[in-house]
């Protein structure tokens, strides 16, 4: 039985991990903000903040960890957090690092971000493309690899560059599509939706970073889904399975990217800077280097991916409305102005 450090354990990506790593007999110990409603004999969840470092410090040592998994981030469409999003991502990475030197711990693992870039590319993105984000959540994140390599001589981090993670549970800006999924309005893409954007399923994710443990060097790799689909397709997989009344429909992207622009800077929207670029670009991450080196193989498309978490948000939307105190993945973001969109559609 070997002992893991999971922080952001109770959120919704580090659920996912941690499950599997108690079903296959290991203990963990969650660091989280928000309350962790999981119970098992091999569990210990601690909320707290990773900015804490007397409370890191003291989880440090009363626990030899084999391995931590650093999965803990404030994203940008948090708003209630948005302020301490720096602090959180850079500072808290760093001191989970060097707590994990202080204590002689080996081995992190780090899920970094596809936000480390915000345009278009026609082929796929491999680890040697220079980073270059414009918000602050990929920049944060950029940071935090920084601080890792800093560090190669005494802690191996495995860091992946994630697309966006998704299995049923997953909801954040996901979770106003499949209200209009769900309520049978119309699809807006932004574009003809020829456009291809990855994703990762999290039990895909979940299963690289166990092949992570036995990698022994500081390096990162990117993670997706194989044979990325355009928006149109995903889309229409999704409304062919299920009892949707939903219509796809386009807006032109020289009227809706200028006025997605005025929205975000007014804050009246939830979609930053990145989200109102990709969800009109093209970005596919290139993974030969995670399958060669690390042995992974993603067992679903995207398609797939999205109708799972659909169908979950279907059977479960009056549960998922009542939620309360739980992290940005886990509960639906704000709609802001695109409640407007919904009502037109």
């Amino acid at each position: 039985m070997s002992t893991f450090l999971i922080t952001g354990g109770a959120g919704f990506f580090g659920s996912i991990l941690k499950n599997e790593l108690l079903k296959k007999g290991h203990k963990c110990i969650v660091l989280d903000l928000y309350p962790d409603p999981d119970k098992h004999p091999n569990l210990r969840s601690v909320q707290g903040d990773i900015r804490d470092k007397g409370l890191v410090e003291n989880i440090f040592a009363e626990n030899k960890f084999d391995a931590v998994f650093h999965l803990a981030a404030m994203l940008a469409h948090d708003q209630k957090r948005i302020e301490n999003l720096w602090t959180s991502n850079v500072d808290g990475t760093e001191i989970i690092a060097n707590a994990c030197v202080r204590h002689n711990v080996k081995k992190l693992v780090f899920t970094s971000s596809n936000c480390l870039w915000a345009k278009n590319f026609d082929t796929p993105v491999s680890e040697e493309e220079t980073p270059d984000p414009i918000e602050i959540y990929g920049k944060s994140k950029l940071e935090g690899e920084k601080i890792l390599f800093s560090k190669k001589n005494h802690l191996h981090s495995i860091i992946f560059r994630c697309p966006t993670i998704m299995d049923e549970g997953r909801l954040g800006l996901l979770g106003i599509l499949f209200e209009f999924v769900d309520e049978g309005r119309k699809l807006w893409m932004v574009g003809d939706g020829k456009n291809r954007y990855q994703f990762i399923y999290a039990k895909d994710l979940a299963n690289a970073c166990e092949l992570a443990l036995n990698h022994n060097e500081t390096e990162v790799f990117n993670i997706g889904s194989d044979d990325v689909k355009t928006f149109n397709e995903v889309y229409r997989y999704v409304l062919e399975h299920s009892d949707s009344k939903s219509e796809l429909a386009h807006f032109p992207k020289w009227f809706i990217i200028p006025c997605m622009r005025i929205a975000s800077k007014l804050g009246l929207s939830p979609l930053g800077p990145y989200q109102y670029k990709m969800i009109a670009s093209s970005f596919v991450f290139d993974t030969s280097k995670i399958k060669a080196k690390l042995g992974f193989k993603p067992t679903k498309t995207n398609e797939e991916m999205l109708l799972k978490a659909y169908e979950f948000y279907h059977q479960n939307r009056k549960a998922i409305e009542n939620r309360k105190n739980v992290s940005a993945h886990n509960e639906v973001a704000k709609m802001g102005i695109i409640r407007l969109l919904k009502w037109l559609s």
